[in-house]
C-alpha cells in the first residue's frame, strides 16, 4: 500500500528434524509485516482487514503478549527498556492475521527499529499448542552484517519430540523486497531440526489479501491441522516423547548475537520480566 511499511510476505516454509529419524515437510504460506503504528490506518483503508474486530482478515491484539487487549508498542517498547535496549524507532510484526477469526503463529517476529531506522533488536514470539507463549529477545550489533546472527538457550516447551535441552541459532534477512528466516536447533549431539522460512514482498491491498486468501485458503486453520498431522507421523516412526514442564517463571528470555564468523557456543543467557 502506497506511503506505508507494512506488506504482505508470500513464501514457504520448511522443516526438517535430522535425529533420530528424518522428518522433512515443506508447506506455502503467507505473513503481514504490520507496521505497529500502522493498524488502525490499514484498517480504515482495507475494506478486508480489520483491527479487534471480525472480518475476513483480522489483527487482534490479545493473540499476542499476555492475551490481553494492551498496546503491542507499548507492550515490547517495556521489554526493550527493561534489557536496556534502545527503543523509539518503528516496531513491524510479521505475522499471520486471524482469516474467519481463527489464527494459530507458531513463530511471530518484532523487528524493533531506534530512531535512526536501523534495526535495534529482534523479538521472537513463540506459541505452542498446550496455549502457553514464551519470548526471545535478542539484541541486533550495530555493526551486524546481512544474515544477522544471534542465538538463545531454549527455555520453553514447544514440541512433544523435542527436549527443553537446547540452544536456537537464527540467521535472520530483515524484511525489505525479501526475508528470510532460519532457526536451526540443536542438542549435545549437534544439530537436531532446522526450520526456514523464505518470502516475497508484495504490495498490501484488497486485491492482495483476496488473492492470498484464494491461494492459500483458511491457512491458519491448515497450519494447526498441519502440526498435529505431522505429530502423528513422527510419533508413527517411533520418536519418543518428552514430558511437558512447566512453563518459565519470566515470559522473555534474552539471548544474544554471534559476531561474523564466530562459532555456536552459547554462553549464559539471562531472562527479563
Amino acid at each position: 500500500m502506497p506511503g506505508l511499511h507494512s506488506a504482505l510476505y508470500a513464501g514457504s516454509v520448511m522443516h526438517h528434524r535430522m535425529r533420530p529419524k528424518q522428518h522433512r515437510l515443506r508447506y506455502s504460506v503467507f505473513y503481514l509485516l504490520i507496521d505497529l503504528d500502522e493498524v488502525d490506518e490499514l484498517a480504515g483503508r482495507l475494506r478486508l482487514f480489520s483491527h479487534n474486530r471480525f472480518n475476513l482478515f483480522s489483527f487482534h491484539d490479545r493473540d499476542h503478549g499476555i492475551g490481553a487487549a494492551a498496546s503491542p508498542r507499548d507492550r515490547i517498547e517495556r521489554h526493550l527498556r527493561e534489557a536496556g535496549i534502545e527503543a523509539g524507532g518503528a516496531i513491524r510484526l510479521l505475522t499471520m492475521p486471524r482469516i474467519l477469526g481463527y489464527a494459530f503463529n507458531p513463530l511471530s517476529i518484532y523487528f524493533c527499529y531506534k530512531r535512526d531506522s536501523s534495526l535495534s533488536a529482534i523479538f521472537y514470539e513463540v506459541n505452542n499448542t498446550f496455549g502457553q507463549r514464551h519470548n526471545y529477545l535478542i539484541p541486533v550489533a550495530p555493526d551486524a552484517r546481512l544474515p544477522i546472527r544471534q542465538e538463545s538457550r531454549k527455555s520453553f516447551y514447544v514440541s512433544p519430540f523435542l527436549s527443553i535441552d537446547m540452544v536456537y541459532s537464527f540467521s535472520v534477512t530483515p524484511p525489505e523486497k525479501d526475508l528470510a528466516v532460519s532457526v536451526i536447533g540443536r542438542d549435545a549431539q549437534g544439530p537436531l531440526i532446522v526450520a526456514k522460512l523464505a518470502a516475497t514482498r508484495r504490495d498490501l491491498t484488497d486485491a492482495a489479501l483476496t488473492r492470498a486468501f484464494c491461494a492459500y485458503p483458511l491457512l491458519t486453520l491448515k497450519v494447526i491441522a498441519g502440526i498435529y498431522w505431522e505429530a502423528l507421523l513422527i510419533r508413527l516412526k517411533g520418536i519418543r516423547l518428552h514430558d511437558r514442564p512447566s512453563p518459565p517463571d519470566r515470559t522473555v528470555t534474552l539471548g544474544r548475537n554471534i559476531a561474523p564468523g564466530g562459532g555456536h557456543s552459547v554462553k549464559d543467557t539471562t531472562s527479563v520480566c
